[in-house]
């Protein structure tokens, strides 16, 4: 691919064992190397019940997230967003999100704790700041909650 060539970033649904392998690498590298996550946190017991992505850039696995229902509420949790770093600010968390956001739909209410650096990323789809930072896996965080359409 030359220099002048764009990259093209693809989100795809995770259904493969290849996928996951790639999706918990990924994690491992970002949240338990990078930001000193204790596995326990970032390995929760939750995975089987979420619906799992990976970002690719030119085919190479750079990102990841998940989502699940919560079962009390129906309320939609956003969680583990991680790009590896050399592939940050090239716009593959906003193509995570996009493809999260129209397969959730807008009927249901989203959110999403994040860490007070990111806060802004998330407000530029419409997800608005609610309660007090409270402390989760051993950092600040805040909810951050996008409304349902009527």
């Amino acid at each position: 691919m030359s220099a002048t060539s764009p990259s093209i970033v693809k989100v795809y649904r995770a259904e493969s064992d290849e996928a996951f392998d790639h999706i918990f690498n990924i994690r491992t590298t970002v949240f338990v190397k990078e930001e000193s996550v204790d596995d326990e946190d970032e390995y929760d017991g939750f995975d089987h019940l979420a619906n799992h992505y990976l970002a690719l850039l030119d085919g190479q696995p750079v990102g990841t997230a998940r989502w699940r229902i919560q079962p009390n509420s129906g309320k939609v949790r956003m969680e583990r967003f991680a790009v590896l770093k050399p592939y940050r600010r090239r716009k593959i968390g906003s193509a995570l999100m996009e493809r999260i956001i129209a397969d959730i739909g807008s009927n249901k209410e989203i959110y999403v704790h994040v860490q007070p650096e990111y806060q802004a990323f998330f407000a530029s789809f419409g997800l608005e700041i609610e309660g007090e930072t409270f402390e989760e896996a051993g950092m600040l965080h805040q909810k951050m909650v996008l409304e349902p359409k009527s």
